[in-house]
């Protein structure tokens, strides 16, 4: 008798499978049937013009999609003296610097920017020239500051200092459209740091200095400490008196 066979013919278990590879068959020609969903396309940047600290093109935002924020100078135009603090001998230092030897102090964070010791006299030097012809021909130092803005612009760039426009903007709530659009705003903020050397040189030139002391190590100074070698002294052998 086939009773063994009919009994697994007839068993739920196996009904129940069926069922259920039934319905997965179904399921899947169905999906075949339906034109595959496509994936949405990347929004495009509405501004894919931007800078990073260090002054490379960067779209609109920082690595993980957040805008950037810019850090404050360490201290502002007008405090020539600086503060209380380590630096305040070096903050003196650039006072005098900047106001009797305007190409030294230029030279001296030029060199600092640069990280490259050895390019002293090649900042000050032509800055030396033009400010004699300034002087001279106009009575004033009025060829130099378009010389040395760059380095201002430069340090802006490399440490993410925020410029004139997004401190009136911060500060008075203009210039909102100019802030907003990156290549509008560096373009601005380019010819803020112009006539920050013209009209403010000096001080512009000492909180330069300022800043470039507190986050730079003059190139010319080793930060490695010492290494000291211990020589063993020579082996020493006990001659016989004659």
């Amino acid at each position: 008798m086939d009773n063994g066979g009919n009994h697994e013919e007839s068993s739920p278990l196996l009904i129940k499978h069926a069922a259920e590879d039934e319905k997965k068959t179904s399921h899947v020609a169905k999906n075949a049937d339906e034109p595959p969903v496509k994936a949405p396309a990347p929004v495009p940047a509405e501004n894919g013009y931007g800078w990073t600290a260090d002054g490379l093109p960067l779209g609109h935002g920082s690595v993980v999609g957040e805008p950037m924020e810019r850090s404050l100078w360490d201290s502002s135009l007008c405090a020539c003296l600086g503060r209380n603090d380590e630096f305040c001998s070096s903050d003196l230092e650039v006072c005098l610097l900047g106001s009797l030897a305007p190409c030294v102090l230029y030279g001296s964070n030029a060199e600092r920017l640069g990280s490259a010791p050895g390019t002293f006299a090649n900042h000050c030097l032509p800055y030396f020239g033009l400010y004699l012809i300034g002087n001279s021909f106009f009575g004033q130092n009025c060829i130099a500051p378009w010389f040395s803005y760059p380095t201002r612009t430069a340090i802006r760039r490399k440490f993410n200092l925020e410029g004139s426009c997004e401190a009136l903007h911060r500060s008075w709530g203009c210039c909102g459209s100019i802030v907003e659009d990156e290549m509008m705003r560096e373009q601005c903020e380019s010819t803020c740091d112009l006539a920050t050397h013209v009209f403010c040189h000096l001080c512009a030139l000492c909180q330069e200095g300022r800043e470039l002391r507190r986050r730079l190590p003059h190139p010319g100074f080793s930060t490695r400490p010492p290494v000291f070698v211990m020589v063993p002294p020579e082996e020493q052998t006990m001659g016989r008196g004659a």
